[in-house]
């Protein structure tokens, strides 16, 4: 089943959000410095790292302990529920290590968003004062926030955007362009698909797997596609990747990855056309990038 939105929120609050993530960057001398130095971004917002270990179940309930109740109740409430904490109190933030680096460097920026945010940072200094948590409702709009400043920082600003688009229309891009900003193919596959001015949509699915009576299959975790994707061909809306679905042979089953391959997309016109798709398997998730052939030989000028 796909997840749920995760970055979606109204214009005024998107504004906002970037006012302060530039102003992290600005702070921090990180503009056009690759990869995006996360740390230096954390030490110029006075944010600190609390010990690795710390984020062990064991030596984290020590560290809640020894705080008030509602504290730890804030603490617990606080986004990135199982890999991140932000700690307003101690301007302290514990992330876990196991993660991989680039995920790391996702989730340092993401707490670091509530640090720069003024109405989380206040909010959550007033719940650990008192015993009281918050709603779902507010702490979903905090995710969300929070994960478009971690993705404007990371990415600084349109500048993922700007190399893309002088880069070829193909999935090697967003894997190069993740390990030059930090990232993980997983984020900057579905920042090239969100940004880019060519028509594209990047399917990221579960990992595949092999069920009796319906064989081969991957389950759709999320779709990213550009506007111009949007505007011609819709916001697809599958759930289940199949062999018998057009993307079907498109799976690197046994292998890394798989070479472009010809498929055939309806545009919201109802007519076909010609496409490319590729995939890249990270372990984690299949990543697949689809493109119309067209999108290859259009010119496009940016200003």
């Amino acid at each position: 089943m796909a997840k749920a939105d995760d970055s979606s929120i109204d214009p005024d609050a998107l504004r906002a959000v970037h006012v302060a993530a530039r102003r992290a960057l600005d702070r921090a001398s990180a503009w056009e410095v690759y990869p995006t130095p996360t740390a230096v971004i954390l030490e110029a917002a006075n944010l600190r790292i609390a010990p690795a270990s710390a984020f062990d179940p064991l030596r984290l309930m020590e560290y809640l302990v020894g705080k008030a109740e509602a504290a730890a109740n804030a603490l617990k409430s606080a986004i990135s529920k199982v890999f991140g904490i932000y700690d307003a109190g101690e301007d302290l933030i514990h992330i876990d290590d196991t993660v991989s680096a680039s995920k790391q460097n996702f989730l340092k920026l993401h707490e670091a968003g509530h640090h720069e945010l003024p109405t989380h940072r206040k909010l959550f200094r007033l719940f650990q004062d008192c015993e009281k948590t918050l709603d779902p409702e507010t702490s979903d709009l905090f995710e969300r926030e929070a994960n478009n400043f971690a993705r404007f920082v990371l990415f600084q600003g349109d500048g993922y955007a700007a190399l893309a688009a002088d880069c070829k229309l193909e999935i090697r891009t967003p894997i190069k362009l993740a390990k030059k900003f930090g990232a993980s193919v997983y984020a900057s596959c579905r920042e090239f698909a969100r940004t880019h001015s060519r028509a594209c949509v990047v399917y990221v699915l579960e990992p595949i797997t092999y069920c009796d009576g319906a064989g081969t299959r991957a389950e759709v975790r999320r779709i990213e596609a550009s506007p111009s994707f949007l505007e011609q061909f819709g916001r697809p809306s599958e759930q289940v990747i199949t062999l018998d679905h057009s993307l079907g042979r498109v799976l690197p089953i046994g292998r890394k990855m798989t070479r472009p391959t010809t498929v055939s997309i309806t545009d919201r016109n109802g007519q076909a056309h010609e496409c490319v798709a590729e995939a890249f398997d990270t372990t984690f998730n299949v990543l697949i990038l689809v493109y119309p052939i067209k999108a290859l030989t259009r010119s496009v000028i940016i200003f």
